[in-house]
């Protein structure tokens, strides 16, 4: 657990399935709710690549923008790193590079895409060569933000040498002890931000952040952090909990709560 208390950001995953139009509406009012960035997921086929989507959504807000996360056996890291650089100088340093060794469960989906089958520890080797390849384009002036999901000791100690930001990610039957234990053994020796990746509020799970067949019931009685109540004052005081127990200060939700939790960010956000 990193020291010191970081005032709270949000961040909404908000990929576009509805036709372009709904979606734009969708982005400003999520940039008018006080969030801090919209992201989008990296899943082939389903949506618009994250790269032009993001693009276009850093135009139509003033809001930060980032990739929640890239796989890192999808593509070549030279060039998930230069995607990365580009949208940070166009976005004007708005866009923070979200980038993972993928969900689980990625091995079919590499396999449908005819790309290679590469073991974990290459995948994490990915991730490394992606963020120095990122650091080499940005140069000495210019710095992305690299957020990353972490499950494993090995990516929890890559992280600690690498990301601003560090996401834990969650499964179903994860409790809240056990998450307890690995993020307050998290250490790094920089001033790294700790995120939060909320899939379920209330009965709402949202698209590409959760397994199929979630089931808030079974995640609140596990006490499971993957979910948060839908009654804005309860998850205030939840929010508050965890960055007081935990560190976490950045919570990200699907676009399917972000109206029902806007009271919360504006209660909470930059504070």
């Amino acid at each position: 657990m990193t020291d010191g208390t970081k005032p709270f950001r949000f961040g909404v995953v908000a990929p576009l399935r509805t036709d372009l139009a709904t979606w734009r509406d969708q982005v400003r009012r999520i940039a008018d709710h006080g969030y801090s960035t919209l992201l989008m997921p990296d899943v082939p086929r389903w949506q618009p690549a994250p790269g032009p989507t993001l693009a276009v959504a850093a135009g139509l807000a003033g809001l930060r923008v980032g990739s929640w996360v890239y796989a890192s056996p999808l593509r070549r890291p030279w060039n998930t790193a230069w995607e990365a650089h580009s949208l940070s100088v166009l976005t004007e340093g708005r866009f923070e590079m979200g980038i993972g060794t993928g969900r689980p469960g990625i091995e079919d989906e590499l396999r449908e895409l005819g790309l290679p089958v590469v073991p974990p520890g290459e995948r994490l080797a990915q991730v490394r060569e992606t963020v120095t390849a990122l650091r080499d384009l940005d140069g000495p002036d210019s710095h992305t933000p690299v957020v990353m999901a972490v499950r494993g000791p090995k990516a929890r100690a890559l992280a600690a040498d690498l990301a601003d930001t560090v996401a834990f990610a969650l499964m179903p039957g994860d409790d809240r002890a056990e998450i307890t234990r690995v993020v307050r053994d998290f250490r790094s020796g920089r001033d790294v931000e700790l995120a939060q990746h909320v899939a379920v509020v209330g009965d709402t799970v949202a698209p590409f952040m959760a397994p199929p067949g979630t089931d808030p019931a079974a995640l609140r009685a596990a006490d499971s952090l993957e979910i948060l109540p839908d009654d804005p004052a309860a998850a205030v005081e939840e929010i508050r909990r965890r960055r007081e127990e935990l560190g976490f200060s950045y919570f990200v939700f699907g676009a399917g709560s972000a109206d029902t939790l806007a009271p919360v960010v504006a209660e909470l956000a930059g504070n």
